[in-house]
């Protein structure tokens, strides 16, 4: 496949991922994102890229995945470098990332009681609160779609999670030479689509993961698709399906 056509196909995926986020300004023919209230991340591409012409940094993401579409890995090492290191707390959104075992709102492993006898190890990620609502991943290592059914089934035996606003899912499985894909909005439009592009861009397989949102009753407008896509992001990392 040539350069422009990878280059279409990734940047569609990250136009479904990021949504109104992401945008394109015709007179730099340059792409942007806005990262914090006062962080914006530029992006131009080469005719060159992916195949060769790195940028200047980021090398060791792109030498990892050589040839390969990379604007996504960049745009989420780039956040975690500006959220983690270089922003004071004062110039920081107002969202808090919260470790799962100081917040008594999240879902651990140790307070699902449930009731299926089941071989599925199931990830519950740090929550995301913004604005009275509360994000919460759910990743489990699948080998089929019976094994998806019986992972949202173990979630929803938790009054917490069955009482969330949407649980959206999404899930691949490699099933003898093909892949058998698919999402579920749960009411959150598009939602599901978009998991389920995040994990065809990391190049997932065997795996289903689970978007809990309670909602607090303020709007967030596409913030919403930002905080699902970073709570399964985490949660996927909890898991070891990101390294």
């Amino acid at each position: 496949m040539d350069n422009i056509t990878q280059q279409a196909e990734e940047l569609e995926v990250i136009k479904a991922i990021f949504g109104d986020q992401w945008k394109y300004n015709k007179t730099t023919n340059s792409f942007s994102i806005q990262i914090t209230k006062n962080v914006e991340l530029w992006l131009t591409l080469p005719s060159e890229y992916p195949s060769s012409v790195p940028p200047s940094e980021f090398a060791n993401i792109y030498e990892m995945d050589k040839g390969e579409p990379v604007i996504y890995q960049w745009i989420e090492k780039f956040k975690d470098i500006v959220l983690n290191d270089y922003v004071s707390e004062d110039c920081r959104d107002d969202v808090s990332y919260t470790n799962e075992e100081d917040n008594v709102q999240s879902v651990s492993s140790n307070n699902i009681e449930c009731k299926s006898n089941t071989k599925l190890k199931i990830t519950h990620g740090s929550i995301i609160t913004d604005r009275k609502s509360t994000f919460q991943g759910h990743v489990c290592e699948i080998s089929s779609s019976q094994d998806v059914s019986d992972f949202l089934n173990i979630l929803l035996e938790n009054r917490k999670i069955a009482q969330a606003t949407h649980n959206i899912l999404a899930y691949r499985v490699k099933c003898d030479k093909t892949t058998l894909q698919d999402s579920n909005d749960d009411g959150e439009s598009h939602a599901g689509g978009r998991l389920l592009h995040l994990l065809q861009i990391l190049e997932l397989q065997n795996v289903a993961v689970v978007v809990s949102r309670w909602y607090g009753g303020i709007h967030l407008g596409p913030d919403r698709f930002k905080h699902i896509n970073n709570a399964a992001r985490i949660a996927l990392t909890d898991a070891g399906f990101i390294k």
